[in-house]
C-alpha cells in the first residue's frame, strides 16, 4: 500500500453523490495513461470515502447507485481514470519535471534533423523546449506531449521523427558474440551468415539512437564491422 503521507485524492461526482479514494499520484497518473498498475501500488486505503478528510466512507448503495459494485478495487479504478486528480504544487512540480525530462528523451531517441540526417543532441532539443515555452501538463500522457512539443519547437530546429535500417556485416570473429546485442537493440528485419562466417543483418531502430547503434557495433567488433544506411521511414 502506499503510505499516506504521500497520497492524494482522486475525487469523482455523478448523480448528486461524491466519492474519494487516496492514491499515489505518480501511479494513478500512470494507470490514466493506460499502464497496467498493480491497485496496491495505487491505493494508500483500500476504501471508498464519500469525504476521505472526515473518513467517511461512502454507503454501499451509493456505490451500487452509481458503479452497480462494491468492490473496492474496481470502484476505484473508476474514479481513477474518470474522475480528478489532485496534486500538491510539489507533486505537480516533481511530476512535471519527470515528464519533462521523458519527453526530451523520447524525442532524441527517435528524432533526426532532416537536413543532415544526424540525430540532435539532447541539449538541443531541451533549449527549443525551454524557447518555445512547451507546458508540461502532468495529466497528459509522453505521447501526447511528444505532439505538442514537435509542433511547437519545429519553427526553432528542423525536426523529424525517423526509423533507419542499418546493414551490418560483423567479421566471423566477432560474430556469435554480437548477434545478441544487435538484436535487442532493434528489430532484424533480415539476417543471414556468409560462408566464411560472418553475419549479416538489417536492422530497424530510431534514427536518434544511430550514434549508440554505432558505438555498440564498434565495441562489439573492436572496429571491425562494416554499417550502411539502407533506408529511412518517416514518422512525424
Amino acid at each position: 500500500m502506499v503510505s499516506l503521507d504521500k497520497a492524494v485524492v482522486a475525487r469523482f461526482a455523478r448523480g448528486g453523490e461524491h466519492f474519494e479514494v487516496l492514491v499515489d499520484p505518480e501511479n494513478a497518473l500512470s494507470m490514466r495513461e493506460g499502464r497496467d498498475i498493480d491497485m496496491e501500488a495505487v491505493l494508500a486505503i483500500e476504501e471508498i470515502f464519500k469525504d476521505a478528510s472526515k473518513g467517511e466512507k461512502a454507503s454501499d448503495d451509493a456505490l451500487k447507485n452509481v458503479f452497480v459494485d462494491t468492490d473496492p478495487s474496481v470502484v476505484a479504478k473508476r474514479i481513477i481514470l474518470e474522475g480528478e486528480l489532485h496534486l500538491t504544487a510539489q507533486q505537480r512540480r516533481e511530476i512535471q519535471e519527470h515528464k519533462r525530462k521523458e519527453l526530451i528523451a523520447t524525442i532524441a531517441a527517435n528524432a533526426i534533423n532532416p537536413q543532415t540526417g544526424l540525430p540532435h543532441p539532447p541539449q538541443r532539443i531541451e533549449k527549443a523546449i525551454e524557447e518555445a515555452k512547451v507546458n508540461i501538463d502532468p495529466f497528459k500522457s509522453v505521447d501526447e506531449l511528444v505532439n505538442i512539443a514537435l509542433k511547437a519547437i519545429r519553427p526553432l530546429i528542423p525536426i523529424r521523427f525517423e526509423e533507419v535500417d542499418i546493414a551490418v556485416k560483423v567479421p566471423a570473429n566477432y560474430a556469435a558474440k554480437s548477434q545478441g546485442p544487435i538484436q535487442r537493440f532493434g528489430k532484424v528485419v533480415k539476417q543471414e551468415w556468409q560462408q566464411d562466417g560472418a553475419w549479416i543483418c538489417v536492422v530497424r531502430f530510431p534514427a536518434g539512437l544511430q550514434n549508440d547503434f554505432y558505438e555498440l557495433v564498434n565495441r562489439l567488433s573492436r572496429g571491425e564491422a562494416e554499417t550502411r544506411i539502407i533506408t529511412r521511414q518517416g514518422q512525424k
